[in-house]
């Protein structure tokens, strides 16, 4: 297996760095064995799908190139603490989803805390979406801008009965973080983002 390479880019507007990580896992296909004996339960009201617990190794493999990525690319120095982890599989079909689950979202507001996406699925189709909200022109959400980001959200119509797509009259694609196998994405969590699904 090939070193983890770090690729990193800029998105939109407002100039935030997201940092895609070539052959992320030393194992992939023993996560896929893993996923595959795990048992999966729902996974909340946020989610559109099902979570089980990774493997207790997971992250002590992975850390080292998170520690080189947070470091080198975004001057984060120290030992990450991680508040959640799982693998994680899409299954809620489009007529079922909530409002939340179809609008872009922010995984937190503070500025300090970053989201990992690992993909382990062989077929290279899709890939997380990133976004800019029309009526506010924002593409990260801090914590200064819930209040205004949440009534502009309420001011607004329900979106239709499907998975976030490229643009709608809400949001505006400005980046997609595109699925390849054993390939992670790190990015700061406050950014706009959903899972382009079915694409």
């Amino acid at each position: 297996m090939a070193a983890p390479s770090l690729h990193p880019r800029v998105v939109g507007r407002e100039g935030q760095m997201i940092v895609a990580i070539d052959d992320f896992a030393p194992d992939p296909d023993a996560l896929r064995e893993a996923a595959a004996a795990a048992e999966f339960g729902p996974a909340g009201e946020h989610y559109p799908g099902i979570r089980a617990p990774l493997p207790p190794d997971y992250l002590a493999e992975t850390m080292p190139v998170l520690r080189r990525a947070l470091a080198g690319i975004f001057g984060r120095y120290g030992e990450p603490e991680t508040i959640a982890a799982s693998f994680s599989i899409v299954t809620t079909p489009p007529e079922r989803l909530s409002i939340a689950q179809r609008t872009p979202h922010c995984d937190a507001f503070a500025a300090n805390r970053f989201a990992l996406i690992h993909y382990l699925t062989p077929d290279d189709q899709g890939g997380t979406g990133f976004y800019r909200h029309r009526a506010t022109g924002y593409e990260t959400v801090g914590d200064a801008r819930v209040p205004a980001y949440s009534a502009a959200l309420r001011a607004e119509e329900a979106p239709p009965m499907r998975y976030v797509g490229k643009d709608d009259e809400r949001f505006e694609r400005i980046a997609i973080a595109e699925h390849r196998y054993n390939r992670a994405y790190l990015y700061p969590s406050f950014l706009l983002h959903s899972g382009a699904i079915g694409e």
